[in-house]
């Protein structure tokens, strides 16, 4: 099993930045694929971001592409999202996910969830 548990969502205003955290117990995060999900209300949760490991690859969603930057440390077992450029339709709840499965995209990939963090960007 592995527990997981996101901070560093609030409050910014439209161009501003957040950086949230997801820290990992239970397991060390070296052997999942780690994914940042959000779901906004009313909508659908959506993949955001993944790195994979020990082959370190990146994946993103298009709309946060070149803006937000996903990336973990096994030695704190924990992955960071860094999200700047921030506009009002990220607005969200954003949950971090662990798997192992190579559909990194797709929710079903990911058997753990944190309990999910609020992103709000005022325009």
């Amino acid at each position: 099993q592995v527990q997981l548990v996101e901070s560093g969502g609030g409050l910014v205003q439209a161009g501003g930045s957040l950086r949230l955290s997801c820290a990992a117990s239970g397991r060390t995060i070296s052997g999942y694929v780690m994914a940042w999900f959000r779901q906004a209300p009313g909508k659908e949760r959506e993949f955001v971001a993944a790195v994979t490991w020990p082959i370190v690859s990146t994946y993103y969603t298009d709309s946060v592409k070149g803006r937000f930057t996903i990336s973990n440390d096994n030695a704190k077992n924990t992955v960071s999202l860094e999200m700047n450029s921030l506009k009002s339709e990220d607005t969200a709840i954003y949950y971090c996910a662990a798997g192992v499965g190579s559909d990194v995209q797709k929710r079903y990939n990911y058997p753990y969830w944190g309990q999910g963090t609020q992103v709000t960007v005022s325009s």
